[in-house]
């Protein structure tokens, strides 16, 4: 069986994260909504810390340089911009160690039963066995060779992207835990629906991104709209 790629690497992953992401979620939906109305609150006092300070600087003539001045010496702005980072932090942390957890058990449990591999996993070909003579690999191994991922999230996904180097594409937790992905013989590549999926990502993760721009967008005009 030869070593799997990336692509595919990266298909599977996210088959499988998809619904734990949607428990995750679901189980902290509570501190979530609590977190975003304190984001939305302190996203709209930074707003107005901002227009304020453009339009002192505007109408005293001044250039960048002085707006660049007066925002960084602003209290205002700078306990909103704290405010902000804090309560996108509590917004995120529950639902993170959430999906942490229910990764754990969901990994471990799969990847060392007698599929060797996740359903998403499966679904693609793939199978996780032991580096040395490509056999099954237990309970333990399993369990630390997910907790082991940690790294590569720290590491910028560094670690993730090391699955792509030949000849054995081992990322940093198949390092850690002597551990290797393989792919059963398929015909032809990355399946057409898998390229999709990977397609839908890319475009929902942009769709994310206007959204935050817009959201910014609208908090600064209304701050705008509040002092004119």
């Amino acid at each position: 069986m030869q070593p799997a790629g990336l692509a595919r690497r990266y298909a599977a992953w996210s088959l499988d994260a998809a619904p734990l992401a949607a428990l995750a979620v679901l189980a902290s939906h509570g501190r979530i909504r609590d977190g975003l109305a304190r984001a939305d609150a302190a996203l709209a006092s930074m707003s107005d810390a901002v227009a304020t300070a453009m339009l002192r600087v505007f109408d005293a003539g001044g250039a960048f340089p002085a707006l660049v001045s007066g925002l960084l010496g602003n209290h205002a702005m700078r306990a909103s911009t704290t405010e902000l980072a804090a309560a996108i932090v509590a917004a995120a942390w529950p639902p993170m160690l959430a999906f942490a957890l229910l990764g754990l058990a969901y990994h471990a449990a799969f990847e060392s039963s007698r599929w060797q591999a996740t359903p998403g996993k499966r679904v693609l070909g793939l199978r996780v066995v032991s580096a040395d003579d490509g056999a099954r690999i237990g309970f333990g191994r399993a369990a630390l060779r997910h907790a082991a991922g940690v790294l590569s999230w720290l590491g910028l996904n560094l670690g993730h992207l090391w699955a792509a180097m030949p000849p054995r594409h081992r990322a940093w937790h198949d390092l850690l835990a002597g551990t290797r992905v393989v792919q059963l013989p398929q015909p032809g590549g990355l399946p057409a629906w898998a390229k999709w999926w990977i397609a839908a990502q890319v475009a929902l993760a942009f769709a994310v991104l206007a959204w935050l721009l817009q959201t910014t967008n609208a908090a600064l005009q209304a701050a705008f709209d509040g002092l004119i």
